[in-house]
This record gives structure tokens, C-alpha cells and sequence, in this order.
């Protein structure tokens, strides 16, 4: 039996996931990681979830199994280094080195990108866009990841680092974001932004007692505030897909994490301003679609997932 690791780093928690090469999930475990300062001891505790998970897995199947490798999905991941840099979410700071660290424990290949990347790989694998050689995935959660797939292979570029679609500028001395920038996507179509806009368009102050679920449980209810931040988010998500296509000329735009889960008052404006400002010669070349993976196991088999690049 051939199994592989898939990680999902986050400031929080770390969810860990055993996974079969058919893409299920057989084990999971979870590391709070943000209780470690020292990564050397974060990565002896995660290799020890790790051997509980390939030793409750090995008694069910009653036959060695085989590990194929360990995937890991990070903020600020490197694919080219293994290396998660600097990440600011972390209370593990500097360059942390997952690779090395895990080979003290396992000779397995070890693969690490940035979480945005690793969903767009996992939706490659596992769901809609198999078979699918050009496409784009878009994360909305605190922020706004993506993926970019071309030639059936994501586009890392000269750093590792490329794809960063929620830091492209969408109006000049806009919102400031956490970058250091200002007017980044993000600072629109996240979660956060989705909450900013409505509070300004209610004329109320920001306040953590909304959030986008809340919004879009308005906008459900016919609430006209909510449904002009929907509206407002989807003509700004819908222009920044479109200049996207200009890029790479995908089959599909995937779309996938909590904000998104409003459904129509987010989808139908987002896919009228999309037509809108669609350069010509693309007309009719591309979709956009919702992640077909589970929104609690994308992050898991992303990061397994990764492991097919080797």
C-alpha cells in the first residue's frame, strides 16, 4: 500500500493528513504551531504525529505500507528550496528548512510550496481540472492566494514565488495591505476586505462583530447593503480574473475558500464583470468554477498532491 504526507502549515494549527494514492484521506492528525519558537522541536513533534499516523494506517491494512513522500503547504513555501522564508504569521521565525529537518527523521522526498499553490495542485490531481493542462485558482480566506498551472505544471518563476495574483494592484494608493503596498487585491477580496467594504458602504466602523459569513447570510435575506458588497467584490474579483487571463490564456479560473461559499450574490456579479472586461480574443475560452474538492480536505491533499511534480 503506497501512501503519501500532505501538510497544511498554518499560523494556527498545522493539519496533517495521510493519504492514499487514490486521494483519501485514511489519517489525520493536528500540531498547534504556533506553541513552538523552536523549529527542531516543531519538527520532532511533527514527525512523531507522523509515525502514529503510518503505524495506526499499517495495523488497519495488516501489511507494510510504503511512504512515497511528505508535501508540505506554508506561507512563504519555496519549491525551489524547501525553505519556508521568513514568514510573518509564524512564531517560528528566519528560514525554516523542512527538508533538512525532516531528513534527520525520514530519508523520503519532501516537497514544500506556498498553500495557494498547493490547492491549485491538489484541484489538478484530485479534482475539477484533471486533464486540464492551463488554469488558475484563486483562494479567498484572510487573505487571497493562487495558483498558477501552465503546460500542466505550476509556474514557480525565478524565485519561487511567482503567481502572487492577491498582490497585484488593483487601484493605485488604495487600501493599505499587509505587504507594505497599497490597493492589492487582497485588501478588496478577502475576507477582511469583504467586511471593510461593507462597513463602509453601512457607514459603520469595522468591527469584528461582522464578518463575510455574516454578509452573506444578509445577502440571502435580500439585505441591500450585503448585496452591494457582493456586488462591488465581484466586479473587482471579476476584473482582476480577467486581466489574469491575458497572462496565461486558461481553460478555467477555480475558485475556492470561504467567501466564496456565498454562491450566487458573489458568482453572478463576478461572472458578468469578468464578460465585461474580458479582452476580446478570449471570449468564450474560459470558465470560471468553484474548487470541486472538499473545503476541509483541499489544503491536505494540496500539499500530497505536490508530491507528483517530482
Amino acid at each position: 500500500m503506497k501512501y503519501s504526507i500532505g501538510v497544511d502549515m498554518g499560523g494556527t494549527n498545522t493539519d496533517l493528513g495521510l493519504v492514499s494514492a487514490n486521494g483519501n484521506i485514511v489519517q489525520r492528525r493536528n500540531l498547534p504551531t504556533n506553541a513552538y519558537t523552536d523549529f527542531s522541536l516543531y519538527i520532532r513533534d511533527f514527525m512523531r504525529e507522523v509515525d502514529a499516523m503510518l503505524a495506526d494506517q499499517q495495523a488497519i491494512d495488516g501489511e507494510p505500507l510504503t511512504l512515497e513522500g511528505i508535501g508540505v503547504g506554508a506561507p512563504n513555501g519555496n519549491f525551489y528550496t524547501g525553505c519556508v522564508d521568513n514568514a510573518p504569521n509564524l512564531t517560528m521565525k528566519g528560514v525554516l528548512d523542512f527538508g533538512k529537518e525532516i531528513h534527520k527523521y525520514r530519508d523520503v522526498p519532501v516537497v514544500l510550496s506556498n498553500d495557494a499553490n498547493a490547492a491549485a495542485y491538489g484541484e489538478y490531481v484530485y479534482g475539477g481540472a484533471k486533464g486540464m493542462k492551463h488554469f488558475i485558482m484563486f483562494t479567498l480566506g484572510t487573505g487571497v492566494g493562487s495558483g498558477v498551472v501552465v503546460d500542466g505544471r505550476l509556474v514557480h518563476g525565478s524565485t519561487g514565488a511567482a503567481g502572487e495574483l492577491g498582490h497585484a494592484i488593483l487601484y493605485q494608493h488604495g487600501r493599505p495591505c499587509s505587504c507594505g503596498r497599497e490597493g492589492c487585491l487582497e485588501t478588496y477580496t478577502s475576507a477582511r476586505g469583504i467586511v471593510q467594504t461593507y462597513c463602509e458602504l453601512k457607514g459603520i466602523p469595522v468591527s469584528a462583530d461582522v464578518t463575510s459569513k455574516m454578509i452573506g447570510e444578509l445577502a440571502h435575506q435580500g439585505d441591500p447593503v450585503a448585496l452591494k458588497t457582493w456586488e462591488t467584490v465581484g466586479d473587482q474579483l471579476g476584473l482582476a480574473m480577467a486581466n489574469a487571463v491575458t497572462f496565461s490564456a486558461p481553460e478555467a479560473l477555480f475558485l475556492m475558500g470561504g467567501p466564496a461559499q456565498v454562491g450566487e450574490p458573489l458568482l453572478k456579479p463576478l461572472r458578468a464583470a469578468f464578460e465585461k472586461y474580458l479582452l476580446n480574443i478570449f471570449a468564450g475560452t474560459c470558465q470560471i468554477r468553484m474548487s470541486e474538492l472538499k473545503a476541509n480536505e483541499v489544503a491536505i491533499l494540496g500539499a500530497a498532491a505536490l508530491l507528483k511534480m517530482k
